[in-house]
């Protein structure tokens, strides 16, 4: 974490950017600035920060402070690969209860409702959204998205780069795999291997993914 009286840039001037400069703003740092690639929102605000140009503007010092805003994931994951020398924040929300034996990586972000219980490790720049629970000694990756209203029970492996969308279940020692996304609603009772679409309950593959694109 870093003190209120440095300043903070957010990369990624979304929906999902905005959220994250009201996290930071809730935890009273300065957000100085937003940076995106899209120059049509040069120029703009986000809840009155100034979205001020691209990422390049801030990587010009390898001093900078910052936060990637961005809520895909494998785009977050890039963006913190072509910035390595940044330093990366970490916030978690006021409104949460995160207990003191859990492990957060760096760039992460814990919002308003969440719950997380002892011994779990939650990797580099992961989101874990609004109201979503994790239980004891789960393992989440580096740049997984946990989705509002997900509860994930104890003992939890989770691969780099996957995604639990809104309201999903996962039972107690359930692995799944690097670059997933588990659809909306459903329930994992079984293990889910790399790189597929998941839906249902219990949540079944239905699809494979290749770097990213969808198979079949």
């Amino acid at each position: 974490m870093i003190s209120e009286t440095q300043e903070v840039a957010v990369i990624g001037a979304g929906g999902h950017g905005k959220v994250v400069i009201d996290l930071l703003q809730e935890l009273g740092f300065k957000v100085s600035m937003i940076l995106d690639d899209d120059p049509r929102k040069w120029g703009t605000r986000i809840l009155s920060v100034p979205v001020k140009g691209p990422i390049k503007e801030l990587v010009r010092t390898q001093a900078s402070r910052a936060i990637i805003g961005i809520g895909e994931n494998r785009t977050r994951l890039q963006v913190a690969k072509d910035n390595e020398g940044l330093h990366w924040v970490t916030a978690v929300h006021p409104y949460s209860w995160v207990h003191p034996s859990v492990k957060i990586g760096e760039g992460s972000v814990v919002f308003a409702g969440c719950v997380i219980q002892p011994d779990t490790i939650i990797g580099k720049h992961c989101i874990i959204n609004t109201g979503a629970t994790i239980d004891h000694d789960c393992r989440i990756a580096d740049g997984v998205h946990i989705a509002p209203g997900s509860h994930l029970a104890g003992n939890i492996v989770i691969g780099e780069g996957s995604f639990l969308g809104v309201g999903v279940s996962v039972i107690p020692g359930c692995s799944i795999g690097k670059g997933v996304t588990i659809g909306a609603g459903a329930t994992v009772t079984v293990d889910i291997p790399d790189l597929v679409v998941a839906v249902g309950t219990p949540a079944r593959p239905i699809r494979s993914l290749i770097l990213g694109r969808e198979e079949g």
